[in-house]
């Protein structure tokens, strides 16, 4: 026992893994363990406090941006129905362009469409009821085109304010005339000449009597004035229903403003 005892120690002497520079390749240091155990704590809390600290706005974005992106390439479906029907109306409205210059298809028939257009002019009409309100000896007479002549001027400036605000151009690139700048008919959505013959027709059928073939004809001529619109190329086919549904909506607020026979007498007797 005593002679094996100093022949181990002889042994662990000689033995180079033993030395000192060796030592942290075979049994790690405990200040080495606890300082570098140590600084994973402190690095955890401080990235546990700089996510605390940070804005809960950019949280939010961070979780969002993949919702964004899932919607930016999957659009929603009303977004892909809108699409569709407006490339529907853009390509309904060209092919039914079939007076939209000279080369179409019924280019001769271009002038007869203008004509039947005018019909439907807000100038024209605006001068009529003046020269008749003039000449005009009764009292429901005068009533009757005082209020005319009230939602002809409401429908000029109502087509003219959500014209400004849509800014929508035709289906082909045509110029107004110069009654369409008169009467600031310059864009396309609603159809002016569609909301005045709607208009014109209802408060027609309302306030005056007529035999049935008369209203057949008159209703008859606020369709073909709209549907002519398009043929010159100057509006959509939704902007010619949406100018339908403008005009009977301007019939009724002028139906809710009537004015009475007593205040049409004081405005003509300013006049």
């Amino acid at each position: 026992m005593p002679a094996s005892q100093p022949r181990s120690r002889a042994r662990d002497r000689n033995n180079v893994l033993n030395r000192a520079e060796f030592l942290s390749l075979n049994q790690p240091l405990k200040g080495n363990q606890e300082s570098r155990s140590s600084g994973r704590k402190q690095s955890g809390q401080a990235g546990a406090a700089g996510a605390q600290n940070s804005n809960p706005k950019e949280r939010r974005q961070s979780q969002q941006l993949p919702e964004e992106d899932c919607m930016q390439l999957n659009p929603s479906f009303k977004g892909i129905a809108f699409n569709s029907l407006l490339a529907i109306d853009i390509c309904m409205s060209k092919r039914l362009g079939v007076c939209a210059n000279r080369a179409s298809s019924w280019g001769s028939a271009r002038s007869m469409i203008n004509l039947l257009g005018i019909t439907g002019h807000g100038i024209p009409w605006i001068a009529g009821t003046l020269i008749c309100l003039v000449k005009s000896s009764t009292l429901a007479g005068q009533e009757v085109l005082m209020n005319l002549l009230l939602a002809l001027l409401l429908d000029i400036m109502s087509v003219a304010g959500l014209q400004k605000l849509a800014k929508r151009k035709g289906p082909y690139d045509i110029n107004p005339g110069l009654l369409d700048y008169l009467t600031m008919d310059t864009y396309a959505f609603p159809a002016g000449h569609a909301s005045r013959a709607a208009m014109l027709s209802k408060f027609f059928l309302n306030h005056l009597v007529l035999a049935i073939p008369l209203r057949i004809l008159l209703v008859l001529w606020a369709f073909c004035v709209g549907f002519s619109r398009v043929m010159i190329g100057r509006h959509h086919v939704t902007d010619v229903l949406s100018g339908f549904v403008f005009g009977y909506l301007q019939f009724r607020l002028v139906e809710l403003i009537w004015m009475s026979s007593n205040t049409c007498q004081m405005l003509i007797s300013i006049w």
